[in-house]
């Protein structure tokens, strides 16, 4: 077991019953970037903002600076040696991560015009693939707009991952796995969310960048 994982549950404790499927969902994330995917994030409100939270911690160095390697530098300095040099100094290593809901202008539009509660299962639809994961958050597991991205996403053969509070709702039954928090408040639900995924995203980095 990860040490990163085992630091999780020295400060939660209360966290303990989300051992195995924290353990799970990190499993199914780096096999799905091991196979050149990505991760599809969705959530409502304040769970739209750990989205955003996550896809910031994939797609640059979080706790490592995740330098180029050789052969990647070496690919810059197509543009001569000094530009090479400064673009391969400042880029990272990346995770692919989209998250869902920051397309404002396609948002607005499908939710005019189509459905409300479709518009992340259209997003699911255009950029889903069966290597990648669609991790979503929502503290009832009944969010319908998430519910039906999730079941897009499962017509798809794309690995669904859930974040709830202890009652899962409907995501319980539908994502491949669910990480259920063992609180009934929304504040108390999020506040816990936020360790997992920091967590999730710190394993992430040591098995592709350390």
């Amino acid at each position: 077991m990860s040490q990163t994982l085992e630091q999780l549950f020295v400060k939660y404790p209360d966290l303990e019953p989300c051992r195995s499927s924290i353990q799970e969902a990190f499993e199914a994330m780096k096999v799905s970037f091991e196979k050149g995917g990505k991760m599809l994030l969705a959530g409502n409100g304040g769970s739209a903002a750990d989205c955003e939270h996550v896809v910031g911690e994939l797609m640059k160095g979080f706790m490592s600076p995740r330098k180029l390697p050789k052969e990647q530098r070496d690919k810059m300095m197509l543009h001569g040696e000094d530009q090479g040099t400064y673009l391969a100094d400042h880029l990272q290593g990346a995770l692919p991560a989209i998250s869902l809901v920051s397309h404002t202008a396609f948002a607005t539009a499908f939710n005019n015009d189509v459905a409300a509660d479709m518009v992340f299962a259209q997003q699911v639809y255009g950029y889903g693939k069966p290597e990648d994961t669609l991790v979503v958050f929502s503290t009832s597991g009944n969010s319908a707009n998430i519910v039906h991205a999730v079941q897009v996403a499962k017509a798809l053969g794309v690995y669904t991952i859930g974040l709830t509070g202890e009652g899962g709702g409907r995501l319980k039954e539908l994502c491949d796995v669910t990480i259920r928090v063992p609180y009934r408040s929304t504040p108390n639900i999020q506040e816990r969310h936020l360790p997992i995924y920091h967590v999730l995203c710190m394993m992430l980095e040591e098995a592709f960048f350390v």
